[in-house]
């Protein structure tokens, strides 16, 4: 058993050989090296002969590495095969830091187009937010994520699509010049892989307009994308865009934590305009550009869990100035997943036959993020639970 592991190493380090002597570079390295070994030995026998100061083989080599590396002669040859050689070894010292100058370059500038062109590895992230999917006006669905996360800088963003002319430009802007990107296919596991999805806190995709796709092979994209992203980090939350509304049950199968329907808001947006009544101006002041006036999210205090709404809702009215007004509750808000797997776990060792359909059915019936709002003065407060606030802008 170690004779034949021994030679598959043999076998081994001789193909690694065969392979490097294939390489031009490597017979170009062993030209150079023998040239300038010849190009000693002739010095060596040429010069300690003619009171040149070269007397040893030290001298030589001491020659050798001052006229290669330094490009200079610190002794002056006397007999033309020795100048022959020395003038040799000057020319192979400049080509040689030509060689090793350009492939310096080289790798600079392939790291710089690798980093333009997203496909540098990124370094080890976590808590990060993806932004998959391109669309125009990407500039501004950028500018506005930073604007309403006033804790998310722009390195902590990594942008996965397939629109690396696009990207290059934005990040030519001073303000975006640090957020990272990622090509390819945000529905492809490897690409996700590259962008630290397992260590990623949240995810949105948007409809992806970077190639000519149709509507349907967008919303069925956004779908795929989703339903990696959940088998690749349970613990991410992930909010999409769908254009059609035929594809949020899919989405919903696929535990998407929050489903944007845009042909439905704008359907909406339209009705309420056409009354009259003023409804779009005030749909805009509540979805406002900033993070501190609009629809706010916020914690309930601990000691209210488990209390009535009206208690909450008394609270809130005499901090009304710090926090806003409470117009409801979003309920089941947090780590969703790890509740659907509290549950299950629950009705698998309850052995209490009633106790397990009712577990069953809180695993189907449980919606992430479901706002309540108003819910009746005697509402109990359930785990969490988040508060809807409205709060106007300063003056």
């Amino acid at each position: 058993m170690a004779r034949k592991k021994q030679e598959r190493r043999k076998i081994s380090i001789f193909r690694r050989i065969k392979l490097g002597l294939q390489d031009p570079m490597t017979i170009i390295c062993i030209c150079i090296a023998l040239l300038i070994v010849a190009a000693c030995v002739v010095i060596y026998h040429t010069e300690t002969k003619t009171g040149s100061g070269i007397e040893t083989k030290f001298d030589t080599f001491w020659f050798m590495c001052v006229a290669v590396f330094a490009n200079y002669f610190e002794y002056v040859c006397e007999s033309l095969p020795g100048r022959m050689a020395g003038w040799t070894m000057l020319m192979t010292g400049l080509v040689l830091f030509g060689c090793i100058t350009a492939k310096i370059a080289s790798w600079f500038i392939d790291i710089q187009m690798k980093n333009d062109k997203g496909l540098k590895k990124l370094n080890s992230m976590q808590g990060h937010f993806l932004l998959c999917g391109w669309r125009p006006g990407f500039e501004n669905i950028i500018n506005n994520v930073l604007v309403s996360n006033p804790d998310l800088s722009p390195d902590m963003i990594v942008l996965i699509n397939e629109a690396p002319e696009q990207m290059e430009q934005l990040r030519s802007n001073p303000r975006f010049k640090d957020l990272n990107f990622v090509a390819g296919d945000f529905t492809d596991e490897a690409v996700l892989a590259r962008a630290y999805i397992q260590t990623a806190e949240r995810a949105l995709v948007i409809s992806d307009k970077s190639k000519d796709y149709s509507a349907l092979e967008i919303d069925s994209r956004t779908v795929l994308a989703v339903l990696t992203m959940e088998s690749m980090s349970r613990g991410i939350y992930v909010a999409a865009e769908l254009i059609s509304e035929k594809f949020e049950k899919h989405l919903r199968m696929a535990h998407c934590d929050e489903i944007i329907l845009t042909q439905e808001y704008e359907r909406s947006l339209l009705a309420t305009a056409s009354s009259g009544q003023g409804y779009s101006n005030v749909i805009r002041a509540l979805m406002s550009d900033d993070a501190d006036s609009g629809i706010l999210i916020g914690d309930v205090p601990s000691q209210f869990i488990g209390k009535t709404y009206k208690e909450l809702k008394d609270f809130v009215w005499n901090s009304r100035e710090k926090s806003g007004i409470l117009v409801g509750l979003l309920l089941n808000s947090g780590n969703f997943h790890l509740r659907r797997k509290e549950a299950i776990r629950e009705a698998q060792k309850n052995p209490n036959i009633n106790a397990i359909i009712g577990s069953l059915q809180k695993v189907k019936t449980l919606v992430s993020n479901d706002p309540m709002l108003t819910p009746p003065n005697d509402f109990v407060v359930p785990k969490n639970a988040r508060a809807i606030f409205v709060r106007g802008k300063k003056a």
